[in-house]
């Protein structure tokens, strides 16, 4: 299931264009230097995956809780479906409801100190404006953490965010280059692919969970289950 976090994070990157583009287009990168303009972008990049690997291990270790009490199978189901419903509703329907009303002094904390790091060009600051950004909410992210749940390990949860966060780089490194070109009709229609890329993935999750005994996407329950007894032949 790691492939998909990869692919997710590819197409979902349109989705950070739009939410998290401002901040790509904004970083303070020294623009006459063009090998420390790379160096600059991989920094907020480090950033960004250091942040992505960090809610990687709280939800690995939640989801490697679920693995010992042996309800990873169930979990698999639960969170395909949520990808589903979460990729099938419209957005605003959700923009209704202010999820994160109860974090909202810590991220309008994460917002002005995001502020206040563009004033420098230092690598601290753009590693910094990178984690920053990581921790911001979104709704592809939230996605993602699904899938960090369903890998049973807190490593693999880690691993799972990363790979997640390597498929948004490309195109939000592109943003840092060429920002004017990448025109709001193609967007769009990379936009409209996002809700079909959750729902296959939603789909994976299930079948995993569903323990068909097909190799590599529904393996069998035997293999799903912790037993105090191994099964040997």
């Amino acid at each position: 299931m790691l492939y998909s976090a990869f692919i997710f994070g590819l197409i979902s990157s349109l989705h950070c264009i739009g939410m998290c583009g401002p901040i790509a287009m904004m970083l303070p990168v020294d623009h006459q230097n063009e090998a420390k303009k790379v160096t600059q972008t991989l920094t907020y990049h480090f950033g960004r995956l250091t942040a992505y690997a960090s809610i990687g291990l709280i939800f690995g270790l939640l989801g490697r809780g679920f693995f010992l009490a042996g309800l990873q199978q169930k979990m698999s189901i639960f969170i395909g479906l949520a990808m589903i419903l979460v990729a099938l509703i419209p957005e605003k329907v959700f923009s209704k409801y202010n999820f994160s009303k109860p974090v909202y002094k810590i991220i309008s904390k994460i917002k002005s100190n995001l502020g206040n790091q563009f004033k420098n060009k230092s690598f601290k600051s753009l590693f910094i404006i990178g984690l920053l950004n990581g921790f911001l909410p979104c709704g592809m992210v939230y996605v993602a953490l699904f899938g960090a749940i369903a890998m049973q390990s807190a490593s693999l949860g880690i691993l799972y965010m990363i790979l997640f966060g390597l498929g948004t780089l490309p195109l939000m490194t592109l943003v840092v280059y060429i920002h004017s070109m990448i025109k709001l009709p193609f967007r769009n229609k990379i936009q409209k692919a996002i809700p079909y890329v959750a729902v296959i993935i939603g789909v994976l999750f299930i079948l995993r969970g569903l323990g068909l005994g097909i190799p590599y996407i529904s393996p069998s329950n035997m293999s799903l289950f912790v037993q105090q007894v191994p099964n040997c032949h």
